[in-house]
């Protein structure tokens, strides 16, 4: 029987104690630099390898292709969008209408909960903001860049200096070294005003934190991103 993938995913990190360099040094050297005995597939941007670690897992790797000059990042954008790219981008901040930004919402969701409660010890990335929400061809959300990202001792406390993004931060949380998962929790709330604003909701925030909460009457029309038509109702339930 196979490995639970929690269980997968969780020595997949721990391995290294997240350290990425040393991550992408096994990941060149177990296909042996990408020989091409362990090419299982090419495609329009780069090449497949099958890639045994020392953690006993098996993945896939994906080479992107130096295409007449085009660099690995421009490749990378090509298969996948930054969330924050699209929002600041009116034609591309057009096309991603209601439909699209409420299952982005939802696949944050997941992909949080996800780490919070299916890995063991939980994860916690520390550092979700629209920067690091990639979007692929059919605008799945998908949570990247792990720098920062931790494990949860559930027999200890958790401290450790301040690591993510002032603005995507819980005031209470970004000025104490405690580590949980109320971390991640409140950056996702901004994340999911952020794609139905269609920019960074700062301003809203500051005034729901300056403001008796009896005081506040922000409706839903007023903070919906005025580049799109309003949602039909389903949506906007």
């Amino acid at each position: 029987m196979d490995e639970p993938r929690e269980i997968q995913t969780e020595a997949f990190f721990a391995a290294w104690n997240h350290d990425g360099k040393k991550v992408h040094e096994e990941i060149v050297e177990a296909p042996e630099n990408f020989d091409s005995k362990y090419c299982i597939g090419v495609g329009g941007n780069g090449s497949v390898y099958k890639t045994l670690l020392s953690t006993g897992q098996l993945v896939a790797v994906k080479k992107f292709h130096e295409n007449n000059g085009t660099d690995h990042q421009q490749a990378f954008k090509s298969e996948t969008s930054i969330l924050d790219f699209i929002l600041s981008d009116n034609e591309k901040a057009t096309e991603l209408e209601w439909f699209k930004r409420v299952n982005i919402v939802k696949g944050l969701a997941k992909a949080t909960s996800y780490l919070h409660h299916e890995c063991f010890p939980a994860i916690v990335h520390r550092d979700i903001s629209s920067k690091n929400v990639l979007l692929d061809d059919e605008c799945e959300a998908h949570i990247s860049d792990f720098g920062s990202a931790t494990t949860l001792d559930p027999d200890s406390s958790n401290w450790t200096p301040f690591a993510g993004t002032f603005g995507y931060s819980a005031p209470e949380l970004a000025y104490t070294m405690e580590v949980n998962e109320k971390i991640d929790v409140y950056s996702f709330g901004v994340v999911a005003l952020e794609s139905i604003m269609g920019e960074h909701p700062g301003d809203l925030i500051s005034s729901l934190l300056s403001s008796p909460l009896h005081a506040v009457d922000v409706l839903l029309k007023d903070v919906l991103d005025q580049r799109l038509s309003p949602p039909k109702r389903q949506i906007a339930d």
